[in-house]
């Protein structure tokens, strides 16, 4: 009889080992997860509170890629009408509205399985000014899918298709 209460308590305390290195909902660990990021995606759609985001247009373009060492860039083009500069070098007008709505950076990230999140640690960024360090809640639709919300801008949505 004694040896089944210990046979329990090692048990217990396996699953309770097993549970540490686990997402609780999905059973997923943080290296799985990471791992359903690498890859290159699609951008498919932007959207601010469900409606279309003005500086970006109803079909922004876009491709975010992340690899295995912990690396990503992502590039987000508006759509709307940009037209081209009327001579060699934009005027400043020409120039600001050409930045408008326009993302493009790089850098590191991190997997937070437990907040369902991905941090993107910037080390380029066409927004000078821009905060470093980003996070984005995330969402996993399918095998071929992924929302991230800014948690800086909660009612953005952006959603991502896998190309690879």
């Amino acid at each position: 009889m004694r040896w089944i209460a210990t046979l329990g308590s090692i048990l217990l305390v396996v699953m309770s080992i097993t549970r540490l290195g686990c997402d609780s909902a999905s059973g997923q660990t943080a290296d799985d997860a990471a791992k359903r990021f690498v890859g290159m995606w699609r951008l498919v759609s932007i959207t601010t509170s469900g409606q279309v985001n003005p500086d970006r247009g109803p079909h922004p373009t876009g491709f975010i890629v992340y690899d295995r060492s912990g690396n990503m860039a992502v590039q987000i083009m508006p759509d709307r009408n940009r037209p081209k500069y009327a001579g060699a070098q934009p005027t400043p007008e020409e120039a600001k509205a050409a930045l408008i709505g326009y993302t493009a950076y790089f850098g590191t990230y991190t997997v937070d399985v437990q907040a369902g999140t991905v941090t993107h640690y910037r080390k380029g960024n066409i927004n000078p000014g821009a905060i470093t360090d980003v996070v984005r809640r995330y969402e996993f639709v399918g095998d071929n899918r992924v929302i991230l919300n800014p948690v800086e801008n909660p009612a953005n949505k952006l959603t991502w298709e896998r190309v690879n």
